[in-house]
């Protein structure tokens, strides 16, 4: 059973008994999952083709993880200290909505999350007090898209759940019962 079809058969109806809810639509569900990363330290002092090198293998691993073309964050000003100059690019994201949403989330609690290293569930302070939902992920190649014979660079990722809840408790039991495996 998908994702989907479980948020339909048996999240809508338990959420629906337990908050009140009177109607199926009010129910709480997912909006999107934006999947981010930071170059930070692999870009760190690097130029020209070394750069570009870099850049392009971060963006083609995320694309192949996420099946769409992520879009890059730039700095907006010069900070010496760090080594980085106004404009440089150092990161990507994409946000994913729709069918490819409910795909990637599927791949993430039953394929990724299981394959992580010492992994025990889903602390509960990973919620915000609107219910949304931020897991950090230390290394990509947890995904199975990525084939680990072209990884050069590995990076971490940072992916949030955004659920369309009104409080912290509505957004637990929505991810709950969807199958995430929370603590």
């Amino acid at each position: 059973m998908t994702l989907q079809e479980r948020y339909k058969k048996q999240a809508v109806p338990a959420m629906m008994q337990k908050f009140g809810y009177k109607n199926a639509l009010a129910v709480p569900r997912l909006v999107k999952i934006v999947v981010n990363t930071g170059f930070g330290k692999a870009i760190a002092g690097k130029t020209g083709e070394d750069l570009k090198k870099i850049l392009e293998d971060i963006t083609r691993d995320l694309s192949l993880l996420t099946g769409q073309k992520p879009a890059m964050t730039r700095s907006k000003k010069s900070i010496s200290g760090f080594k980085l100059r106004q404009g440089i690019a150092i990161g990507a994201k994409v946000t994913l909505r729709g069918k490819r949403m409910y795909d990637f989330a599927d791949r993430l609690v039953n394929i990724v999350l299981p394959r992580s290293r010492d992994f025990r569930g889903i602390p509960a302070a990973s919620f915000d007090k609107n219910g949304n939902l931020s897991i950090g992920i230390k290394e990509h190649v947890f995904f199975i898209e990525v084939p680990l014979d072209k990884v050069r660079h590995t990076f971490g990722l940072e992916i949030t759940l955004t659920a369309n809840s009104k409080n912290r408790e509505q957004g637990r039991e929505l991810f709950k019962l969807l199958g995430f495996p929370i603590q």
